[in-house]
């Protein structure tokens, strides 16, 4: 299968696209990404403004975060958007604490989701769920995040794996990728810091096997992994984002 192609979710950039978004996706481009994930528009206001930026900086966009209460409140604001961005990739990003506090909360975003998914499918967009680590707390002896997959139709609700949060969860990441291979549709690479505060690094400094990830994904049909970086801890994120996609590229993977 061929491998997934190299993206930076701009969340890890949300200071500078704040400032301006061309001028940071341009230099996103000019480190050498293919593509871009969106978590906002910056300072622009509208799809249009912000795929005019990604086409001048020739960086595609790969997929875009749309919070879930938007997708089922407004799911035609949400696909009026993705067809100005020119992307398929639907993504929820996280889910209320409030919607997750019990089996019957995952069972009823679950619905909730493969109802959105069912949409999606018809406008020709691809659902996914963006997980973090409050996903492994269990209930009766299942995690969050297996009741969602559980409850979903595999073929209408993806998942964009993040693995630093797997990790975080206590789970070994490449061993899910393999888990969950029929229905893994997009990654996000973080890496973890080494010591007891699990701090984010950039992807190849920390303690995740990020061989061992590639490699699992690689047996997928995973299409575009993602690095992020939630919270540089005092380092520039620019930086950061370079230092991960060269070593993703002594890797082999970009």
């Amino acid at each position: 299968m061929p491998k997934p192609q190299i993206a930076c979710q701009l969340y890890t950039l949300r200071d500078l696209t704040q400032k301006d978004f061309a001028d940071t996706v341009k230099r996103v481009g000019q480190i050498g990404y293919p593509g871009v994930e969106l978590a906002g528009f910056g300072n622009l206001t509208t799809a249009a403004d912000v795929k005019r930026a990604c086409d001048d900086a020739g960086v595609k966009i790969c997929a875009a975060h749309f919070g879930i209460e938007l997708l089922e409140t407004d799911l035609a604001k949400a696909f009026a958007d993705a067809a100005a961005l020119g992307i398929t990739n639907i993504v929820i990003p996280w889910m209320p604490e409030a919607r997750r506090a019990d089996a019957a909360g995952w069972r009823e975003v679950g619905a909730s989701m493969n109802r959105i998914g069912a949409e999606c499918q018809r406008r020709g967009h691809t659902l996914a769920y963006h997980n973090h680590s409050f996903e492994f707390q269990t209930f009766d002896g299942q995690t969050g995040l297996d009741i969602l997959w559980g409850v979903t139709d595999p073929a209408l609700v993806k998942a964009e794996l993040d693995v630093y949060w797997v990790m975080h969860g206590g789970v070994d990441p490449a061993a899910y990728v393999a888990r969950i291979a029929d229905r893994l549709h997009l990654l996000h690479l973080k890496d973890m810091a080494a010591g007891p505060d699990r701090t984010f690094a950039p992807v190849g400094t920390g303690v995740l096997d990020f061989p061992a990830i590639l490699a699992a994904a690689a047996k997928t049909n995973v299409q575009w992994a993602a690095v992020e970086e939630d919270d540089a801890s005092g380092r520039d994120p620019l930086d950061d984002v370079r230092i991960s996609f060269e070593n993703l590229r002594k890797m082999g993977a970009a």
